[in-house]
């Protein structure tokens, strides 16, 4: 039941990405959802189906509006873009960084990884959490009392989390709870948030998922 108080921000990762070169495809045009990733998005959309839904925004990025589309239709609502959502700048964009065969093993990538700590192969991790706090001040605003539904990428929504939950932004990118098609909503009281939850509505189809670069 919605309460004038309670309003909840779902920060929703969009689903795999067809990309067999195995890519770290970042802001790059072109890489949008594979079948399976169609799959996620609607499982998805089926998980917020029951939900008081008001406003559907979304990274800038064609697999973040394609994950958007199925949860926009299921509330009637068209989707709403805002750039702050849009993937971390990085370097190696467009290049392989799996261990032993990519980007990381040649001299040349070395000297973009000497701050794992800011990280100084990307954008600033301060600034990722303070451009996802905005947009999901604004969409908190937009949404009052209701729920509203961000699509965007693993380390924005990652950062995004520990931002809210007031911990240290270094980490283990293997340590983050974001999988693809994730929901991890955040209740606020007023302007105060209240509670943190994270689901899996894709969980099962994981396991299908491509193993490569991602976000």
């Amino acid at each position: 039941m919605a309460t004038a108080d309670r309003t909840v921000v779902h920060l929703l990762r969009h689903g795999e990405v067809h990309n067999p070169e195995g890519v770290l495809y970042g802001r790059l045009p072109g890489f949008v959802l594979s079948d399976l990733g169609h799959e996620m998005a609607q499982r998805a959309a089926d998980a917020l189906k029951g939900h008081d839904i008001t406003a559907v925004i979304s990274s800038p990025m064609e697999r973040a509006q394609q994950t958007a589309v199925p949860v926009a239709a299921a509330h009637d609502l068209s989707i709403g873009t805002d750039p702050r959502l849009i993937e971390a700048d990085n370097k190696f964009e467009g290049q392989r960084v799996s261990v032993g065969d990519g980007i990381l093993k040649q001299p040349r990538a070395w000297r973009h990884l000497y701050n794992p700590f800011k990280p100084s192969w990307g954008e600033p991790y301060t600034e990722v959490a303070d451009r996802m706090t905005a947009a999901i001040t604004a969409a908190r605003e937009l949404a009052r009392g209701h729920e509203a539904v961000l699509v965007s990428h693993q380390l924005p929504i990652w950062i995004a989390r520990l931002a809210a939950e007031g911990r240290r932004f270094v980490h283990d990118p293997r340590s983050r709870q974001c999988s693809l098609a994730s929901i991890t909503s955040l209740t606020f009281g007023g302007d105060q948030l209240k509670a943190v939850s994270y689901t899996e509505p894709s969980r099962d189809l994981l396991e299908k998922a491509s193993k490569v670069a991602g976000a």
